[in-house]
C-alpha cells in the first residue's frame, strides 16, 4: 500500500547516478563513523534522516544518504542484500517487500521504543524465528483529500455515486476540470482501483481481505478479478474516465506525482494519497491549494456499509552484511529516532506523517486538530492491510496492473471478458512460488 500504499515513479534528480556511486562508500575514509542510508526521496524519509542526523551528531556519528528511484528500489536492494554487500548500513523497509528481505536484515526486537509501537508489526516484517527486522519510521494511511474552499464538510461524498455527482456539479460549475485525480499505473494501483475495490468489498484473491498464504492455500489461490464486486469498480472507472469524465483518460498511466501536481494545481477536487503528502499539499511555496486541503473518510460501494481504509508501518531495516559496529550504531540512531517525541511531532508537523511513537501520537491527539481530524479519517474504523505478503506479491502486482489497464482502455462492453481471462494469469502467477 502501500505503497504504493505506497510511492512510485519518483523522478529523482540524480537518483541513478547516486546508485551507480555505491562502490565508492566501501572505501571511504572513516567508514566506521559513517552510516550510509538508503531510501526513496520520499519527504517522510528526508524527514525522519534528519531525525537520525540529529542523533548522530550527539554520537559522533556521520549520516550519508543515497536515493534511489523507486522503479528500481526493490531490484537494486535486493541485489545489494543477496550479494553481502555492505554498501547500505540502513535501508527503507516496506511491507510490500519484507517477506523477499527477512533473511538477509538483523533482528530489531532490542531497539529502543520497539515494543511499545501502538501496532503489531505485519508478518512481512518478522523472520523465520519470529524477530522483528523493522524499525517503525511511519503509519502509512491511505487519506481520501478534498477541497474544503469547494466541498463543505458536510458535502463530502460519503458514496462512491456521491463522488461522481458531487464531482459533476463542480466540472459544470467550472469550479475544477476534474472530479477526481488518482495515480492508477503499476505501483500506484492504490490510489484508485484498490482503495475503490476495498471499499467494495472486494479484493484481488479470496478470502476478501486475506493476507497470509495459508488462508489462499486453503482457497487454491483464487482471482475474484471477474466476480461482480471487482468488475462493478472496473466499470465505476471506465465511466469515470470515458464517460461522465470526472477523471482525465490519461489517469492509466498516472503515478502518484502526475495526479498530485493535479490536485495542487488546483485542477481537481479530490485525490486519494498517503497522508505524508499533507505536508506537501499545504506548502504554500509547491501547492495552490494550501490551507484548502481536507481529510475524510473513503468513499464506498454499494456493497458496503461503512467506509474502510489501511494502516501499515513504513520502517527502515539493517543488513546483516554490515560489520557489527554499523549495526550497534545503526540500532543506537534507529533507536534514538523512535523515542524521539519532539523529532517525530516535527516530522509530522512538515509532512502529515503519522508518528510511530505512543508518546508522540498521545501529544498530538491532545493538541493538534489536523491530526484529530486524520485521526477520525483514517485510524478509526476498520482496516485492510495494504499488500499481499507472500514471495511473488510483486508478480501478482505487475499482471493485476497489465489486466486492470488493458479492461480499463478498451470498450466497457469488453470488461467482463478481460477480466475473466486475467484470472488464470493471475493464479498462474500466484502460485509459481
Amino acid at each position: 500500500m502501500t505503497t504504493g500504499r505506497r510511492i512510485g515513479g519518483y523522478a529523482l534528480v540524480g537518483a541513478w547516478a547516486a546508485t551507480l556511486a555505491f562502490g565508492a562508500f566501501a572505501t571511504r575514509a572513516n567508514a566506521a563513523e559513517t552510516l550510509n542510508v538508503c531510501h526513496g526521496g520520499h519527504p517522510i524519509m528526508e524527514a525522519s534522516i534528519k531525525i537520525l542526523e540529529k542523533w548522530a551528531k550527539k554520537f559522533d556519528v556521520n549520516v550519508t544518504s543515497t536515493t534511489i528511484a523507486y522503479a528500481i528500489f526493490v531490484p537494486k536492494i535486493t541485489q545489494i542484500l543477496t550479494t553481502n554487500s555492505p554498501q547500505c548500513d540502513i535501508v527503507w523497509h516496506n511491507d510490500d517487500w519484507g517477506q523477499l528481505w527477512k533473511q538477509y536484515l538483523v533482528t530489531t526486537d532490542d531497539v529502543p521504543g520497539v515494543a511499545d509501537f501502538p501496532k503489531p508489526p505485519l508478518d512481512a516484517f518478522w523472520n523465520d524465528d519470529h524477530k522483528l527486522t523493522v524499525v517503525p519510521m511511519v503509519h502509512t494511511v491511505g487519506t481520501f483529500f478534498y477541497r474544503t474552499d469547494l466541498v463543505p464538510e458536510n458535502e463530502v461524498p460519503k458514496t462512491l455515486d456521491e463522488l461522481v455527482q458531487v464531482s459533476e456539479k463542480l466540472q459544470k460549475a467550472g469550479k475544477v476540470k476534474w472530479g477526481y485525480v488518482g495515480g492508477m499505473a503499476m505501483n500506484n494501483t492504490w490510489f484508485s482501483l484498490w482503495w475503490s475495490m476495498w471499499n467494495n468489498q472486494c479484493d484481488i484473491l479470496k478470502p476478501i481481505y486475506a493476507r497470509t498464504v495459508k488462508e489462499w492455500a486453503a482457497d487454491n489461490w483464487t482471482p475474484i478479478i471477474d466476480q461482480p464486486c471487482h468488475q462493478e469498480i472496473v466499470e465505476y472507472w471506465w465511466d469515470a474516465l470515458h464517460k461522465n469524465k470526472i477523471s482525465p483518460e490519461a489517469m492509466t498511466t498516472y503515478g502518484r506525482n502526475e495526479a498530485n501536481a493535479i490536485f495542487e494545481a488546483g485542477d481537481a477536487a479530490f485525490t486519494v494519497a498517503d497522508s505524508t503528502f499533507y505536508g506537501e499539499f499545504s506548502d504554500k511555496n509547491k501547492s495552490l491549494v494550501a490551507g484548502k486541503v481536507g481529510m475524510a473518510k473513503f468513499p464506498y460501494g454499494p456493497r458496503r456499509q461503512q467506509p474502510i481504509s489501511w494502516d501499515d508501518i513504513w520502517g527502515w531495516a539493517v543488513p546483516k552484511a554490515v560489520s557489527p559496529e554499523h549495526q550497534k550504531l545503526a540500532k543506537q540512531l534507529l533507536g534514538a529516532m523512535l523515542t524521539d517525541t519532539d523529532g517525530q511531532i516535527g516530522m509530522w508537523d512538515a509532512t502529515g506523517g503519522p508518528p510511530p511513537s505512543v508518546k508522540a501520537f498521545e501529544v498530538l491527539q491532545q493538541k493538534d486538530q489536523v491530526f484529530r481530524n486524520l485521526q477520525k479519517a483514517v485510524f478509526e474504523g476498520e482496516h485492510v492491510h495494504s499488500a499481499y505478503y507472500f514471495t511473488n506479491w510483486p508478480q501478482l502486482h505487475k499482471a493485476y496492473s497489465d489486466v486492470a489497464i488493458k479492461a480499463l482502455t478498451g470498450s466497457r462492453e469488453a470488461i467482463p471478458q478481460v477480466l475473466k481471462d486475467g484470472v488464470k494469469t493471475l493464479h498462474d502467477v500466484a502460485i509459481a512460488q
